[in-house]
């Protein structure tokens, strides 16, 4: 396997990783409008995620950097062909970030009112995007010989991209579902649990639509695997959810997310970004890498910074890993 080959599979894990934990918290954003009934219990679900959230982002940006900086032919044609709509994942990101530290600043209902409706749709605006974006990074886009994008915004919005928006909308909001299920304690957990069972069924027929629309199209039999694997762990996290196994359900419906996203890359491979125009402007593993001396480099300060990384991570989960409820909430100020 050579190093391009192995940049590819990190970059793969890395927004796996990164749509497996800021899948939940996505999820939880959206919730505090379908689920919370009172501002106590936004204020709980807002809580479950706020150690952690800022951590999730991490990803995101070890994933932009790691292509920038490995594949910069992929990063130069996906961010000037998908300027508008990732600048308003950015701009979702960048308001998100400020609803959840600004939120309590003040104690005016009417501004902490106005950073929830933020928080509600900078989180549900970047589900949709992404699922979006990598539908259309799938399925190929137009890209002419000078490997440039030459399409427009409105080519982006193919039914096939839009139904992957639609799947990573609802498989986020039913992983944050089983989150808050898993993390609560009282009325809430028992909604969240009901709404998960809800939000899981409306999951599984879109997700199967889609899966079996990629595999149709671009699969081949270790895609196909991968998309048992998703459609075997969404069934086992519903089952899990029914019983009141939260923590399993959790588990299984990352596997979910974490098939669902390793389907994607399996059927891309060895393209980064197909061309519709002629497959033979594809930018591929190879046309579209760095220097081997570069990946070299990189992959030396991936192995000793990742691991380092991942267990904080893991540690920060840990120190907050109880259940909260209203009872825990603090004072208003």
């Amino acid at each position: 396997m050579q190093l391009h080959d192995v940049w590819f599979v990190i970059i793969a894990f890395l927004w796996t990783g990164y749509f497996f934990l800021e899948g939940f918290d996505f999820g939880i954003g959206v919730l505090t409008k379908l689920l919370a009934r009172d501002r106590s219990e936004r204020r709980v679900l807002i809580n479950t995620v706020g150690p952690v959230w800022d951590g999730n982002e991490v990803w995101l940006l070890s994933a932009g950097g790691a292509t920038f900086a490995a594949f910069p032919e992929w990063y130069a044609t996906l961010f000037s062909g998908f300027y508008l709509p990732l600048l308003l994942i950015l701009v979702c990101l960048i308001v998100r970030g400020v609803a959840f530290e600004y939120r309590v600043k003040r104690p005016e209902e009417r501004w902490q009112r106005n950073w929830e409706h933020a928080l509600f749709w900078t989180s549900l605006l970047p589900a949709v995007l992404w699922g979006v974006a990598f539908g259309n990074i799938v399925r190929g886009v137009k890209i002419d010989a000078g490997k440039e994008y030459v399409g427009t915004v409105l080519d982006l919005l193919n039914p096939y991209a839009l139904l992957g928006g639609l799947v990573t909308l609802a498989l986020f909001t039913f992983h944050g579902a089983v989150f808050a299920a898993l993390k609560t304690v009282g009325d809430i957990r028992g909604r969240a649990r009901r709404m998960a069972g809800v939000l899981g069924v409306v999951t599984a027929v879109l997700a199967v639509a889609f899966l079996a629309w990629t595999q149709v199209d671009k699969g081949n039999g270790a895609s196909l695997g991968a998309m048992i694997l998703a459609v075997v762990a969404l069934v086992a996290a519903l089952v899990a959810n029914k019983f009141g196994r939260e923590g399993w359900a959790f588990a299984f419906s990352g596997i979910t997310i974490v098939a669902a996203v390793a389907m994607l890359f399996l059927t891309l491979f060895p393209n980064v970004m197909p061309s519709t125009l002629n497959e033979s402007w594809s930018l591929t593993v190879t046309n579209a890498s760095s220097s081997p001396y570069t990946l070299k480099i990189m992959t030396w300060c991936a192995g000793i910074a990742a691991p380092l990384v991942m267990l904080y991570q893991g540690w920060t989960y840990w120190v907050f890993r109880k259940r909260i409820g209203t009872q825990h909430l603090a004072e208003a100020h």
